[in-house]
């Protein structure tokens, strides 16, 4: 039976090489996106031909109502729902994205997920940052700061959801090469990490699917960190 996994900003980057690699493990994909529909349209095409259903949303996730209408959406289209990643970041509404609208898709997830609710299970990933434990000092405390709130909300939700058959837990990328990134900090940053490059949306991808999989059957609370050694 194909399971359902539902990606916040999986038009783009990280949500996006997550949509085309949960396909490929198997998984239908409802994507949200808030603009830029031709990219989501992209990636659901791409689903498409390696044999998923998929599907793309337009919703603004810091919005309560966008959120329950997404959901709504989800439900009349793929029928359950098997799996959320909160891959949605932004930088012009800090907060209201990336802590408010994580809590609003975690809390419509759980209400389908949960055992208590009547649902059989499933994962939650939420994408954090290497920034919630390095601080971002000179650069990105306020995202920072947003991401170190994601690191609390995964650890609190895998304790409370445990025993309802959901697992939660949470991926910290370092520098990754996508759009995101402010013009030139990928070519400033790279050389000095350890590894000395930045990391690739492909490699973050993979490690939310582990996230998701039955290979992580035991795993609740972890924050994975995909920091290429920082």
């Amino acid at each position: 039976m194909s399971k359902t996994l539902l990606i916040t900003g999986g038009g783009r980057g990280i949500g996006a090489a997550t949509a085309l690699a949960a396909a490929r493990a198997g998984w239908d994909i409802a994507i949200n996106y808030r603009d830029k529909s031709d990219r989501a349209a992209q990636i659901v095409a791409e689903v498409t031909k390696l044999g998923r259903k998929a599907k793309a949303y337009p919703a603004d996730i810091a919005q309560n109502d966008a959120v329950l209408s997404l959901f709504a959406a989800v439900d009349r289209d793929f029928g359950a729902l098997d799996g959320l990643v909160n891959s949605a970041a932004g930088l012009d509404r800090l907060f209201a994205i990336n802590i408010t609208g994580t809590l609003i898709c975690c809390r419509e997830a759980i209400k389908r997920m949960s055992l208590k609710h009547g649902g059989k299970g499933g994962a939650i990933v939420n994408l954090s940052s290497a920034a919630s434990r390095i601080g971002g000092a000179g650069e990105t405390v306020p995202y920072a700061a947003s991401k170190g709130a994601i690191d609390s909300l995964t650890f609190g939700l895998a304790q409370e959801l445990a025993g309802e058959g959901i697992r939660v837990n949470a991926v910290r990328p370092g520098v990754i090469d996508t759009e995101i990134q402010p013009e030139g900090r990928v070519a400033r940053i790279g050389s000095s990490l350890p590894m000395k490059r930045a990391g690739q949306a492909d490699e973050v991808a993979a490690a939310i699917l582990y996230l998701l999989s039955d290979a992580a059957s035991y795993v609740a609370g972890a924050i994975l960190d995909v920091s290429g050694g920082r």
